[in-house]
């Protein structure tokens, strides 16, 4: 174990955020800590680092451990530059390398005797270096910044001209070279694209250390996590597995809870009601009756209700008229900022009913795409013509079709005059906003409340052409569950940019990748466009294929021709399916043995010998298919 919370309590106010939670993460253990907005799940990483102190609890760090932290809006400011500043995390060991250089320069000029007093010193930190991987530094620090979707050219800007989203990826890079023996990360993927999500990805399976992450990815809890610790009503549960596996077994629970609690209320009522009747009878036999099921009824240990009336925002997505079948026709589209030019020649078009998504790495021009399309930004060469009857709602992830001095009632009533104050009343508290909240400005709001606003107006909107950007940051999973499901019964069209790729998996019925200044056609989910990517790109974009190569295989591979790279990285994506199938496959059969176990310890199990012989047959041919799968594994894991 390396890490341990127990019996951690904190409150704000009469507000009690979390209740006796306790929980440990083992070395090398990756958990995902999930729940609701506002279920306290930040508030508990601060108390782990002691930024915050808990009102009663303690949390145990294992002995000589180091720990690392990337809240959620962490960024980093300084005058260095982006390498500079990743550089501090290894001063140490170029300081190091500095030493070994001197040492070798003094050397030179030094008589037989002076020079073996010398030799222990230098062999000395000759190793020291080797040790800390001092050769492979510089390398090692170029490979996460390019991870992290930085340029080479972009090495030499300075921090303090960077957006707040580049600051934070300067900081994970940082937490990410110092090592720690656990990290904890609070929303990494916020500010990554796609291609950066799926690095820092592998990066974490393939971490020595421990970690610890709050996100609303899925599909990037899906890959990393092996745990799941839920924070719901103040209180923590752990659950073995990654986020489907939670997601599966506390549907199952809240099933068998609300099962059993109904049962015990309807056995209540009818002891109850026995009582009332022997007591009715008013003799003294039948009252002694009644008082002893009294007391019986007193010993039970009543169960408490399970939270069914969940706070959750109620959205229904649905267009007033019926567009025609052409919604949208982009032809020749061109946009450059200066020398840096986004893309040409784009040409596409969307018919009705069709729920498209723009993919690409950051600054590559998807956003600047939706803005074109929705007039706020003028395209430099090229057309696009919406089609009869077409009538855009649009959601901008920067919230700008929001007005910040207005109250939420006032952004809601200026723009929809017709609805009565009952009517704006119940349109907010179907996205939770209730009371006074009603009252407060919009500029008052966090991201998530914003996006929640915003997603109540694009409702009232009733149009039949969504055009969204970045639409499920700052919503927990709940929220992204919801939109997922209103969209996918929205009989409108959809266009929307997102790096969310279980939300594109599924919502999307096409995928438009932006690359190498032109756009790739998939027509299918995001699974689909794994499956085709590499086929495609090289037929469509041909030097964007090359340089991700080229880039993958620059440092392990970089005298290879083109086509052993090709073959490399198909051999490598083999092995990495394989690997995913042989660990789904290993999963599934613990699971069963596991339940096996559970199954035996049942008397009605062990009292009959034919299911007996059954399930030990059943665990002996599981034994022996898992020992051959742990041999693959191996072999597929070097």
């Amino acid at each position: 174990m390396i890490l341990a919370c127990q019996n951690i309590n904190k409150s704000f106010g009469e507000k009690v955020i979390l209740k006796d939670v306790s929980f440990h993460i083992e070395e090398k253990e990756k958990a995902a800590i999930v729940g609701i907005n506002g279920a306290g799940k930040s508030t508990l990483l601060k108390i782990i680092m002691k930024e915050l102190s808990s009102d009663s609890g303690e949390v145990i760090l294992a002995r000589d451990k180091t720990i690392g932290y990337l809240a959620q809006h962490e960024a980093v400011s300084s005058g260095n530059t982006i390498y500079e500043e990743l550089l501090e995390v290894k001063k140490d060991i170029f300081e190091l390398e500095h030493r070994i250089r001197s040492l070798e320069h003094r050397m030179k000029s030094l008589n037989e005797t002076e020079l073996s007093q010398i030799l222990e010193l230098y062999n000395r930190l000759n190793t020291e270096f080797e040790q800390k991987n001092g050769y492979a530094c510089r390398s090692e620090i170029t490979g996460v910044l390019k991870g992290l979707g930085f340029e080479e050219s972009e090495f030499n800007k300075q921090v303090d001209t960077l957006s707040g989203g580049q600051k934070t990826r300067v900081a994970l890079g940082k937490l990410l070279l110092t090592r720690p023996d656990i990290i904890l990360l609070d929303e990494p993927t916020n500010h990554l694209d796609i291609n950066s999500i799926a690095w820092l990805e592998n990066f974490l399976i393939n971490y020595d250390g421990a970690v610890i992450i709050v996100a609303h990815d899925r599909y990037f809890l899906n890959r990393v996590v092996t745990k799941v610790v839920e924070i719901e009503n103040g209180r923590a549960s752990t659950f073995p597995g990654n986020y489907s596996t939670y997601s599966e077994k506390k549907a199952r629970l809240r099933e068998a809870a609300l099962k059993a609690w109904m049962n015990q209320q309807k056995e209540i009522r009818h002891q109850q009601e026995v009582i009332d009747k022997l007591k009715s009878f008013n003799r003294e036999k039948s009252i002694k009756r009644a008082e002893s099921r009294e007391k019986m009824l007193e010993k039970i240990e009543i169960l408490e209700k399970p939270d069914t009336e969940t706070k959750e925002l109620k959205l229904t997505l649905e267009p007033r008229i019926t567009s025609g079948n052409d919604v949208l026709t982009v032809k020749g589209l061109a946009k450059s900022f200066g020398s840096n030019q986004l893309f040409s020649d784009l040409n596409f078009d969307i018919k009705r009913g069709e729920r498209v998504a723009i993919i690409g790495n950051n600054g590559t021009g998807k956003t600047t795409i939706l803005k074109i399309i929705n007039q706020i930004t003028e395209a430099d060469r090229g057309t696009f013509t919406l089609g009869s009857k077409v009538h855009i709602g649009y959601y901008d992830q920067e919230h700008h079709v929001l007005h910040m001095e207005k109250t939420l009632f006032d952004e809601i009533s200026d723009d929809y005059p017709s609805l009565t104050n009952t009517e704006i009343r119940n349109v907010l508290a179907a996205f939770l906003f209730t009371g006074d909240d009603v009252f407060k400005q919009i500029k008052d709001l966090s991201g998530g409340e914003r996006g929640r606003v915003s997603l109540a107006k694009l409702m009232l909107s009733e149009a039949n052409f969504l055009i969204l950007d970045e639409p499920t940051n700052h919503l927990d999973i709940l929220s992204k569950e919801i939109l997922e499901q209103a969209l996918k019964r929205y009989t409108g069209t959809v266009l929307y940019v997102s790096h969310d790729r279980y939300f594109i998996n599924q919502t999307a019925t096409r995928i438009l990748e932006l690359t190498g200044n032109t756009l790739i056609n998939y027509i299918g989910n995001y699974d689909y466009y794994l499956e085709k990517k590499e086929e495609l790109t090289k037929i469509y974009a041909p030097a964007a294929a090359k340089q991700e190569v080229e880039a993958q295989f620059s440092e392990s591979s970089g005298k290879l021709s083109w086509q052993q790279q090709k073959e490399e990285q198909a051999k490598l994506r083999k092995r990495q399916n394989d690997l995913k199938k042989t660990e789904d496959r290993i999963h599934e059969l613990e699971t069963r043995d596991s339940e096996i176990d559970i199954l035996m310890t049942q008397e009605e199990i062990y009292t009959d010998v034919a299911k007996c012989i059954q399930l030990n047959n059943e665990k002996a041919s599981i034994a022996e298919e898992l020992e051959k799968l742990y041999e693959l594994w191996e072999e597929l894991a070097e």
